[in-house]
């Protein structure tokens, strides 16, 4: 009866993760553009502030997204847990907690966001500062965008790394599509700390393509097989009962 239960809420659980890998992909996809790439200037802060301030709307609508997108990275991660859990439930948990601070931070980046474009548009903080200052806060905040995702990024290649290892190990789906989660989410990974240590050499086109594409492509493939083909309970089984 246990085996059941446990066998119908992976199953429930499979669906959930398929169709979140999908959104998490394609939400930030269509967030940036056609929200902000209507509103960063790179390189001219001034330019993306008066972009907010004559298109706040477009820009609160930007900061909701975000907020739903770090709501789905919860539900991506405890569905996987489900999923993965009777493969190793210390490893699986490892990894939920890493997508939970993954997600805080996200929404902290959003919570910073805003708060940003509460000084722009209090009149008390004009005696603080000019709005000019303002608006160059708030400007270099957005144009920061990518700098500042490079911190939760970090713990999305961990836990994204972990998650891929336990497909690994446990033949859910084929190995050799677990493996290319390895490697893609490792590029994340080193991508992250590139912005950090490195941001001069993070920000060339050629690394983003480089570093960025194998994930993406990742999470369509392993999307769709999670709604479509779902995973190999039996292959599981066999490697939990040859562990144990």
């Amino acid at each position: 009866m246990t085996n059941s239960i446990t066998d119908t809420s992976q199953r429930k659980a499979v669906r959930v993760a398929g169709f979140m890998f999908l959104f998490s992909l394609m939400v930030p996809f269509f967030n940036w553009t056609f929200v902000l790439s209507k509103l960063i200037v790179a390189e001219n802060v001034m330019a993306t502030a008066n972009n907010i301030v004559a298109n706040q709307l477009l820009f609160r609508i930007g900061m909701t997204i975000e907020l739903i997108m770090s709501a789905g990275l919860i539900v991506l991660a405890l569905a996987l847990y489900i999923i993965l859990k009777p493969v190793n439930k210390n490893l699986a948990l490892l990894a939920l907690l890493w997508k939970l601070v993954e997600a805080t931070i996200a929404a902290a980046i959003v919570l910073v966001s805003f708060i940003a474009l509460q000084f722009l548009n209090g009149d008390a903080y004009v005696t603080v500062f000019t709005p000019e200052q303002l608006q160059v806060l708030v400007g270099f905040l957005l144009n920061e965008h990518t700098a500042l995702y490079s911190i939760p990024m970090v713990f999305l290649g961990l836990d994204m790394m972990v998650f891929s290892y336990l497909f690994f190990k446990s033949k859910y789906i084929p190995r050799i599509l677990a493996s290319f989660g390895i490697l893609s989410f490792a590029l994340i990974f080193i991508h992250a700390l590139m912005y950090i240590l490195a941001p001069e050499y993070a920000t060339m086109p050629i690394n983003q393509v480089l570093f960025w594409v194998p994930s993406g492509l990742f999470e369509i493939i392993i999307g769709l097989w999670l709604l479509f083909k779902g995973i190999n309970v039996q292959q599981g089984d066999d490697y939990i009962e040859e562990a144990a």
